[in-house]
């Protein structure tokens, strides 16, 4: 069977999960990985065999690695990955896709120039249950959709230092509710603040997009709440579709209601084995960088809303 040699830039928490599924993959070779910390690195050499950089650019030299999973912190992905692009490696950059959008662009135009893939790592969409939800909506289930509502709420994560809870957390699904509607946003107003004088980030925000078939996406989430919960739910002109992402679950209420069983995947897999497919067969990446580009403006969008207390547009971000 045909392999792809694959590295990994950056292996904390989410790094190391890329580390463990490509070392499991048949359809990837895990021949090097990248980190500042070499307590890390021993770690990950010692139990996946991979050689271990404390410089990514070391690793990226590397002629045989042909695609590279970006997981540094959100503010260090612009320059690794203009790195990578620039060593001719495919890449893999997890969400969000840059800081700004002028840094996203420059990474997709300079994909594009150098014959590259640019893939962006919105892991819920390999959910089961959001796949599963997907197909119901696209088979007219529940209707025309008219809206859609996400809750994703929790306890702050000790990993998150550089980024407040919407580029971290509402950036998920705003991403689903773009899979889910494929419709152009209209505006976004958001609704954002801090309640620890100690933060330079919001750490709560609410969040409402306008998509231009006249549905509406609301999506609230919080590092203030002591449990987690992932949960969407969309409403549909002849019924509602429920989804638990930490549960993989999915329910369907309304004139077409039916029990639904998934099958619990880890979407992460998912996700790494459509990257390397896609490389190994040169074809687009399930989610581009103009995929990661879209959710990036809509979490921008709401945050200059939420300064300046109006409705923003995407041309407003030019």
């Amino acid at each position: 069977m045909k392999t792809i040699n694959v590295g990994v830039v950056g292996v904390g928490a989410m790094g190391e999960n890329h580390v463990r599924v490509y070392h499991k993959m048949e359809e990837a070779n895990l021949v090097a990985v990248s980190d500042v910390s070499e307590r890390a690195l021993k770690k990950i050499e010692k139990k996946y065999g991979a050689k271990g950089f404390t410089e990514y650019s070391e690793l990226l030299e590397n002629p045989e690695i042909e695609a590279v999973s970006v997981c540094v912190p959100t503010t260090f992905h612009h320059a690794v990955v203009m790195e990578a692009i620039d060593h001719g490696k495919h890449v893999l950059v997890e969400k969000p896709i840059a800081f700004t959008v002028q840094e996203a662009e420059e990474m997709i135009s300079a994909a594009k120039e150098a014959g590259v893939m640019l893939a962006t790592g919105h892991v819920e969409r390999f959910n089961p249950a959001v796949q599963k939800a997907k197909e119901l909506i696209d088979d007219g289930v529940i209707g025309d959709v008219v809206s859609a509502f996400a809750k994703r709420v929790g306890p702050l994560p000790p990993r998150i230092k550089d980024v407040g809870v919407s580029i971290d957390l509402a950036i998920h699904d705003l991403d689903i509710m773009n899979y889910l509607f494929e419709e152009e946003v209209v505006q976004v107003y958001g609704s954002m603040n801090c309640s620890f004088d100690d933060s330079e980030f919001e750490d709560h925000a609410e969040i409402m997009v306008n998509f231009d078939n006249e549905s509406t996406g609301i999506v609230e989430v919080n590092w203030l709440t002591p449990y987690k919960r992932r949960e969407l739910e969309v409403t549909g002109t002849a019924g509602i579709i429920s989804v638990d992402y930490i549960k993989q679950s999915i329910e369907v209420y309304g004139k077409f209601a039916q029990d639904i069983q998934i099958k619990h995947e880890e979407p992460l897999k998912g996700e790494l084995k459509s990257f390397v497919n896609a490389v190994m067969n040169g074809i687009e990446p399930e989610i581009t960088g103009e995929d990661g580009l879209k959710a990036l403006k809509m979490v921008i969008a709401a945050n200059k809303s939420s300064n300046e207390h109006k409705p923003i547009s995407f041309e407003e971000l030019k």
